[in-house]
């Protein structure tokens, strides 16, 4: 199987944000994006910015192509805020996490005439009906389809950086779970969910896709459903590690990441330099254990085993990539992740809230609308 890859721009970035709909008096998911998709494109005169999703009570924002983070981030900000106004007068509200805090996945309604979630229903029946998550797709620019896989392997090692920092689905359905993301370990049981196999060459990934058309396990590319995943349409590299982030200003310092990652890989390529990988069991244990602990995670750091504070290895890792960043226009955003650190991950601001309120998950979901806002 032949499949072009589209020639992009280098570091180039797009940014595509799943957004909930709660109810303003219950806070409770809302089926209302629907009326909320269809305002917001008669306000903007543009289909592409904010599209459906698996469930009436999500919506899709998505930026353009941009060169910085901050002009993602700000148009990102435009598109939602016609968003926020036309829900306001249908009493919805948007917010963002991984799960919602008390909603019952039974309860939710798919998105009507769409044969690709009717058929993605179909297939994974329980298991995809009960795919009440959302997240945020980070796409970079490649302008070398040879780079592409390289890259996503040598990425596989910061899986868990970005899935701790964005962790933020400590409950499903009214219970507290134990883990920063539940979202992550829910996500891998459909079909080509979850971590990519080794790939090690664009004919290995064309050989892969080969198969699991022939076999029926996709119709297309787009229904590989991989943390990362090449993107041959856009030309892009996808990170689709992140849970549902809370707040705008998150969502710039993970996409300031995964920017600098990416750039400083494609550079190292170009000067004739063999990225690093690990081993596959590694990566899968990384990610459990990102899940798990969110910003308690004691990762592995190499094919050596080695282990350290993923908050340290961030920190250290913000100071590494900083010229990078500089040359990209990204410093502000990539050093928010320090802010992170101080201020801790949407989970465990979640988790204080709840605990302060004895438990009671509306002044969670109240919580997350307010940070939401506030940060636009």
């Amino acid at each position: 199987m032949d499949i072009r890859f589209t020639e992009s721009r280098p570091s180039t970035i797009g940014v595509e944000w799943e957004l909930p709909l709660v109810d303003r008096s219950t806070g409770d998911l809302a089926p209302r994006a629907p009326a909320v998709i269809a305002a917001v494109h008669e306000r903007l005169g543009d289909h592409d910015r904010v599209t459906e999703e698996l469930l009436t009570n999500t919506v899709e924002v998505v930026s353009s192509v941009h060169d910085r983070v901050g002009a993602a981030t700000s148009e990102l900000s435009g598109i939602i805020g016609e968003v926020v106004d036309a829900a306001e007068p249908l009493d919805a509200q948007v917010m963002c996490s991984g799960t919602h805090p008390f909603a019952q996945w039974d309860q939710q309604e798919i998105t009507p005439d769409s044969e690709h979630y009717t058929t993605l229903i179909d297939r994974t029946r329980w298991w995809g009906r009960q795919m009440l998550i959302w997240g945020v797709h980070v796409h970079i620019g490649i302008d070398d389809r040879d780079k592409a896989l390289p890259i996503l392997g040598a990425m596989l090692a910061y899986v868990p950086h970005v899935q701790a920092f964005t962790a933020s689905s400590p409950f499903w359905a009214g219970i507290d779970t134990g883990y920063a993301s539940n979202r992550a370990l829910m996500f891998q049981q459909l079909p080509t969910g979850g971590l990519p196999p080794a790939l090690g060459a664009w004919a290995n990934f064309e050989e892969v896709v080969g198969d699991l058309t022939h076999t029926g396990v996709i119709d297309s590319v787009k229904d590989l459903r991989w943390d990362i995943r090449p993107s041959p349409g856009w030309g892009t590299l996808e990170n689709r590690v992140s849970d549902g982030i809370s707040t705008l200003h998150e969502v710039g310092a993970v996409t300031a990441l995964v920017q600098c990652l990416v750039t400083d890989m494609s550079d190292r390529l170009d000067a004739g330099e063999t990225l690093s990988t690990m081993q596959p069991w590694f990566v899968r244990e990384n990610k459990w254990r990102a899940a798990r602990y969110g910003m308690e995670a004691e990762i592995i750091l190499n094919a050596g085993g080695d282990e350290r504070l993923v908050t340290d290895d961030v920190h250290d890792l913000v100071e590494r990539l900083d010229p990078v960043a500089e040359r990209l226009g990204c410093q502000d955003e990539l050093h928010h992740l320090d802010t992170m650190i101080a201020n801790g991950a949407s989970y465990q601001r979640q988790l204080q809230v709840a605990q302060e309120n004895g438990g009671d998950l509306r002044e969670v979901v109240r919580h997350l609308v307010t940070e939401f806002r506030d940060a636009l």
